[in-house]
């Protein structure tokens, strides 16, 4: 039987090759190369790019110039703490630690850039040395803002900023007036957040210690020593410490003219306190 023709079938078109499986394969041999460069003990590592954070320069405030043309930069300095660039905002805060600023400060320590919140922090420690208790002379909201701020990144994960937030809110005790900052720092004792509160305690054991009699009697004698039988069975370490601080300071200014130092501090103690936090203020002090 005679075969059909096939000259009517559809022609069959070859498949052309396929380039993906080249590239694929340069791609894998190419990992190869790369892990055996990686694993060769004896070839040099090729330098690696810098980190973006790496361009920010942190200068302390001994290393600070003033301004060659103090205008001009004036001029600039609200437009770059504008600024979208967060790395602009870094240097326009540097600037600004010549100057005094309080709600931009407040602004970029709310931003998530820990670089560009650790230079707001330390322009916030240098305003409160070139100010000091002027500073509360400003708005209540404003320096009740900047306390706050300070108050969380002391409390934040990141080692370096809880550093530098530390080192701020030392600064800030040293060159403001006892009294009126313990005022403000009174009402963190009682905040939810059990590590802001510890770091108020340490502030306001740092600001009774400079107080004089006159001046805790100003402040409330009872009201000091609740606070710090309060803060004695607080959760965090770190705040009870802070209230032993409190008591010692109060115990030395309040006996300091009696005789019978022992009998006088549990007098005043068990007059102002309930039976059981009395007994542990007289033993705090009796150790």
């Amino acid at each position: 039987m005679a075969l059909r023709s096939l000259d009517n079938a559809l022609p069959v078109t070859p498949e052309r090759p396929k380039k993906q499986a080249k590239i694929l394969i340069s791609a894998h041999k190419d990992k190869q190369m790369a892990d055996l460069d990686v694993n060769d003990e004896n070839k040099v590592p090729l330098p690696q790019p810098p980190s973006t954070d790496a361009s920010i320069d942190y200068i302390s405030s001994e290393n600070l110039k003033a301004f060659q043309d103090p205008d001009s930069k004036i001029q600039g300095l609200v437009g770059g703490l504008e600024s979208k660039d967060w790395l602009k905002v870094c240097e326009s805060l540097n600037d600004v630690r010549r100057d005094k600023v309080v709600s931009v400060m407040v602004k970029a320590m709310k931003n998530p850039r820990s670089a560009l919140i650790k230079t707001s922090i330390m322009a916030s420690s240098d305003i409160f040395k070139a100010f000091g208790v002027k500073l509360l002379e400003l708005t209540s909201d404003a320096i009740n803002q900047l306390l706050l701020q300070l108050l969380l990144k002391a409390c934040q994960d990141k080692k370096f900023v809880c550093e530098e937030a530390d080192k701020a809110l030392l600064a800030m005790v040293e060159a403001m007036a006892p009294l009126a900052l313990l005022h403000k720092l009174s009402a963190y004792v009682g905040h939810s957040n059990l590590r802001v509160r510890a770091k108020a305690a340490i502030s306001i054991s740092n600001c009774v210690s400079k107080m004089d009699l006159k001046e805790m009697e100003e402040f409330g004698l009872v009201a000091l020593i609740q606070m710090a039988a309060n803060l004695l069975n607080d959760k965090l370490p770190e705040a009870r410490e802070a209230a032993r601080s409190i008591v010692v300071s109060m115990y030395e200014a309040i006996t300091e003219s009696e005789e019978e130092k022992q009998e006088f501090w549990q007098s005043f103690c068990q007059s102002n306190l309930p039976a059981i936090h009395a007994q542990a203020m007289v033993k705090l002090v009796s150790a």
